[in-house]
C-alpha cells in the first residue's frame, strides 16, 4: 500500500509539473491571440490574461491593410516551400548513396556533411552578402533559400541515413534481380517507405525557415521581398509608437501556419524522432 502511495505521489507531482510547464509555454501564446482580438480600449483597461469583452477585428484589417502584410507571407510560403523541396530532393538522394550505395568514401562523406552542423550560421553572412552582391542574388528569393537549404543538408542526412540503415538489403537486391535499377529502387521503395523521417524533417526545418530573419534582415533590402518575421517590423510607427493591436495580429497570422502544421502531422513526427528516425 505505501508502495502504491509513494507512485500515486509521483504521478501527481509529475503530472503537476508537466502542467506547470505547459502553462508557462502556452502563455505567451495565449496572450498574444487574445490581444490580436481587444480594442484600443480593452488594451489599455483590461489585464493582459484577461479575455477581450468582444470580438475585435479591426485590428487584422489593421494587418492587412496595404497589402504589405499579405505580400511577406508570400514570400514566406515561396521561400519555405522551395527550401523544403531543396532539401529533400537534395538530402535523401545522398542519404541513400551514403547507406545503401556503399562505397569507398561514404563513410568520410557523411562526416563530412555531419561536419556542417557545427560551422555557426554567422560566420557565412559576410561571405554569402559578398558573394550575393557581386552575383547579382540580394532581394531574390535564392539569397534566402540556398543558404537554408546547405545548413539543412546535415540533419536531413544524418535522419535520412539513420532510417535508410536499418532497410532491409535484402528489398533492393529482389528488386535489382528485377531490373530495377537503383533509382528506380530509391523513387519506389525506399523514399516511400522514409516517410515519416521525410515528415519529421519537413516540419523541423520548417518551423526554423518560417521563423529565419538572420538572413532575410541581411540579404533583403527591398520591402517586396520581406519575409513575415522582418515584415513585423512595419508596425513599430513615429517616435517607437507601435500599433499593438495590428502587431499582435500580425503575429498571430504568423504562428498559425506552424502550428496547424504541426498540429496535424504531430503523430507523424513523433515516429520519425523516436529511435533516431529509424523506423517508419
Amino acid at each position: 500500500m505505501n508502495r502504491l502511495q509513494a507512485g500515486i505521489k509521483t504521478k501527481i507531482v509529475f503530472y503537476t509539473a508537466i502542467m506547470i510547464f505547459v502553462a508557462a509555454a502556452g502563455y505567451p501564446i495565449f496572450w498574444v491571440i487574445m490581444s490580436s482580438f481587444k480594442d484600443s480600449a480593452d488594451m489599455a483597461n483590461l489585464a493582459p490574461y484577461q479575455m477581450p469583452r468582444k470580438l475585435y477585428l479591426g485590428n487584422y484589417i489593421t494587418a492587412f491593410a496595404g497589402g504589405k502584410l499579405t505580400r511577406y507571407f508570400l514570400n514566406s510560403v515561396i521561400v519555405a516551400v522551395c527550401t523544403l523541396i531543396g532539401i529533400v530532393c537534395v538530402g535523401a538522394p545522398a542519404a541513400f548513396s551514403i547507406a545503401k550505395l556503399r562505397f569507398r568514401q561514404s563513410d568520410m562523406l557523411l562526416k563530412f556533411f555531419l561536419l556542417g552542423m557545427m560551422i555557426p550560421v554567422f560566420t557565412c553572412l559576410i561571405p554569402m552578402f559578398q558573394i550575393y552582391g557581386t552575383l547579382g542574388l540580394r532581394n531574390t528569393y535564392l539569397s534566402l533559400i540556398l543558404p537554408q537549404i546547405g545548413f539543412s543538408l546535415p540533419m536531413c542526412i544524418f535522419l535520412y541515413v539513420g532510417f535508410m540503415q536499418f532497410v532491409p538489403n535484402e528489398l533492393m537486391e529482389s528488386a535489382a534481380m528485377d531490373g530495377a535499377s537503383n533509382w528506380r529502387i530509391f523513387l519506389t521503395i525506399i523514399f516511400p517507405m522514409a516517410r515519416n523521417s521525410t515528415v519529421t524533417i519537413l516540419i523541423y526545418n520548417f518551423v526554423n525557415i518560417w521563423n529565419e530573419f538572420t538572413y532575410a534582415n541581411t540579404f533583403m533590402t527591398d520591402s517586396r521581398m520581406k519575409t513575415l518575421p522582418v515584415g513585423l517590423n512595419d508596425f513599430v510607427g513615429e517616435m517607437g509608437k507601435r500599433d499593438w493591436g495590428g502587431t499582435f495580429a500580425a503575429i498571430t497570422i504568423a504562428i498559425l501556419p506552424t502550428m496547424i502544421i504541426y498540429f496535424i502531422l504531430n503523430k507523424q513526427v513523433m515516429a520519425g524522432m523516436a529511435a533516431g528516425a529509424v523506423k517508419s
